[in-house]
């Protein structure tokens, strides 16, 4: 028996006993102790940046505020006063919390969501596996698996929608230029540092009301928690002094309606559809047996469906399906080659001789079941630069959605690549090889580390061109983790990075024209 198939297998028996069991797993966000966002670039003309999705930035109307004299506005004022004068501990901390930045906080809590629900699903007792029902998606198994695809979708919808959203808002402050509490009323104490910018709409509230719109979509069991993280964003703005109850309603209003617009694309885009058929799998073994190769097969038991084997038919955000198709990589040696015989006894030298550094590097960069996958590897990487980097919030959502396209279309790409050519695992075509982590569910050309990896360096190397070459080192690590690992042959890790850079070129072209620079 594979060892480190049949470990793998026991792994997802411990999840799923535990999911059975409660099917509650908690959301614990990273609470890091972040310094307070102080940009040092407002970005006032951040209204002007070039959308994603929006044809303008009036797309949608905001109605123009209260005069500040008015005797609403003199109420809400004394409900921030009153706010502050309970100067709870508790709202203190959320405070603390949320003061790092909004972008930074709601990117945490998907990667956290991505973890929990990153749980393949057990098999039925008569062998079959249940697939997660968007219609019902509170039921066994729960909607939605967020494997390594979704999950870089469900990135890149989200950061496109908070930076969509943060360009009409923007639009907006300097268009009504209304003061921020504490610089209308003296009672009034400013909690964290002062930022010289306008206060309608609330920019934090923009980025809340497009963020739950989104995670509700895409993780349907949440509500309950994404309203408590709504009110926890919405409370901290009150207490830090930074808005009034009308500049968050109106920011909730319009990062809902831009949401909505990416909520109506999401449902066109096909990716609900990439679950396929079983004659669309089998398809994919009798087209590769017509070539005289050996088809990839599960090397769970039982076998497993292939992992979202229509997925590279989804429409991403920066390259067309044409495009995808145009650009799919030659194919990998032949599984009767000599050349494919050479990167198969590699991948068995790795297995047999495994280090203690090659150990490292693969846990590492393991990004497996329950965890937020290598597309949130990359998010919790850039975040951390970021922070460091004290960029506004629209600077912040703007890098992110670059990044996460990215990756999106990367995984569309390596996808379609993957089951064009339905090449086998090393591991399916020599029982002696054992990796040093779980054998993924798809077939092995391309590496889908290695296209994320790849999409991800290129795209961060442009944005923070000091770290360029750290970027591209860990992109190399995290691509070599899978050979070294035994999951992949090398042609699957190098043509990876190599599509991933060209993915990570088509986010660079956009950045270098969107007005931001």
């Amino acid at each position: 028996m594979n060892f480190s198939r049949f470990t793998y297998n026991l792994g997802y028996f411990f999840i799923v006993a535990i999911m059975s069991l409660g099917c509650n797993k908690e959301i614990n966000e990273r609470n890091l102790s972040f310094a307070p966002l102080s940009p040092s670039n407002l970005d006032t003309t951040g209204g002007n940046w070039l959308p994603i999705l929006l044809s303008n930035n009036e797309e949608f109307a905001l109605e123009t505020p209260e005069p500040i004299t008015s005797q609403n506005y003199k109420l809400e004022l004394q409900e921030v006063r009153s706010i502050q004068a309970k100067n709870e501990l508790s709202e203190l901390n959320n405070f603390n919390y949320w003061s790092a930045g909004s972008i930074l906080r709601w990117n945490e809590i998907l990667r956290e969501l991505v973890a929990k629900y990153n749980l393949p699903p057990y098999e039925n007792q008569d062998g079959t596996y249940p697939i997660p029902n968007p219609n019902n998606p509170l039921a066994y198994p729960l909607f939605p698996f967020a494997n390594p695809p979704y999950a870089a979708r469900a990135y890149a919808y989200v950061s496109a929608a908070q930076y969509d959203a943060l360009v009409i808002a923007y639009h907006y402050k300097q268009k009504f230029k209304r003061l921020r509490p504490y610089q209308i009323d003296p009672n009034i104490k400013l909690k964290g540092p002062e930022i010289n910018d306008f206060s309608y709409p609330s920019e934090q509230a923009v980025i809340a009301g497009a963020s739950v719109a989104m995670l509700s979509q895409l993780f349907p069991g949440e509500q309950d928690f994404l309203q408590s993280k709504l009110l926890d964003c919405i409370n901290s703005r009150l207490f830090g002094g930074y808005n009034v109850r009308t500049e968050i309603e109106a920011g909730l209003k319009l990062g809902k309606q831009v949401a909505q617009k990416f909520i109506n694309r999401a449902r066109q885009d096909r990716a609900g559809k990439a679950v396929g058929t079983p004659s669309d799998w089998q398809l994919f073994v009798t087209i590769t047996e017509n070539k005289g190769e050996t088809p990839w097969k599960s090397l769970e038991s039982p076998a497993r469906p292939p992992m979202l084997p229509l997925f590279g038919r989804t429409i991403g955000f920066l390259i067309d399906t044409t495009e995808v198709v145009n650009g799919r990589p030659t194919p990998p040696p032949s599984t009767s080659s000599e050349q494919f015989q050479k990167e198969l006894n590699e991948v068995l030298e790795y297995s047999q001789n495994a280090t203690r550094e090659n150990m490292r590097v693969v846990h590492f960069w393991g990004d497996g079941v329950g965890t937020y996958t290598p597309p949130g590897h990359w998010n919790a990487i850039a975040c951390e630069d970021f922070v460091q980097l004290n960029f506004s919030e629209i600077r912040w959502a703007r890098n992110l959605a670059l990044l996460n396209m990215a990756m999106f279309d990367a995984a569309i790409c390596c996808w379609d690549a993957k089951y064009f050519y339905f090449n086998p695992r090393p591991s399916q075509m020599n029982p002696k090889i054992k990796t040093l982590t779980g054998v993924p569910n798809f077939p092995a050309y391309v590496s889908g580390h290695s296209t994320f990896s790849g999409a991800a360096a290129t795209v961060l190397s442009h944005i923070n061109g000091l770290k360029s070459t750290q970027y591209n080192a860990m992109a190399e690590e995290a691509s070599r983790s899978r050979l070294i690992g035994a999951i992949h042959y090398r042609s699957d890790i190098e043509v990876g990075m190599k599509m991933g850079k060209s993915v990570g070129n088509k986010a660079v072209s956009r950045a270098k024209s969107d007005g931001a620079e």
